[in-house]
């Protein structure tokens, strides 16, 4: 890097930490795409972003009492809109994952079933 394009480096402080596994574990839930449009998007890693949550909520429980009020909403904020986010990116991928059922197309219009099993023979 050339002296001009160097970024500050922030502070190393509870803050910063809590924020970089919450951005990662986004990344890991294909909730943050940072590349070209016409990149392929990786389908989203639940394992690892299970594991991001549990590390969160085990630096949580070794904390408490210990952090500010505003670390104390950052990571009791963050952990809740992951926990969610995990919710329904895992239930999108089971619905990818399910078989679909066949679809009525929109031309065909409704079906009418008849006692005669649809055969259409007339009963006079």
């Amino acid at each position: 890097m050339s002296e001009g394009t160097e970024f500050p480096i922030p502070p190393a402080d509870f803050s910063f930490l809590v924020q970089s596994i919450l951005m990662q574990t986004q990344m890991q839930l294909g909730l943050l795409h940072f590349g070209e449009e016409d990149e392929l998007v990786e389908e989203p890693n639940l394992a690892l972003a299970r594991h991001s949550i549990d590390l969160l909520s085990m630096l949580q429980a070794k904390t408490k009492g210990n952090l500010t009020v505003e670390e104390q909403r950052l990571l009791e904020n963050g952990l809740t809109e992951l926990r969610f986010r995990y919710v329904q990116v895992a239930d999108e991928q089971k619905k990818k994952s399910e078989p679909q059922l066949a679809q009525p197309s929109e031309d065909e219009g409704p079906r009418i079933i008849t006692s005669d099993g649809g055969k259409g023979t007339k009963t006079s």
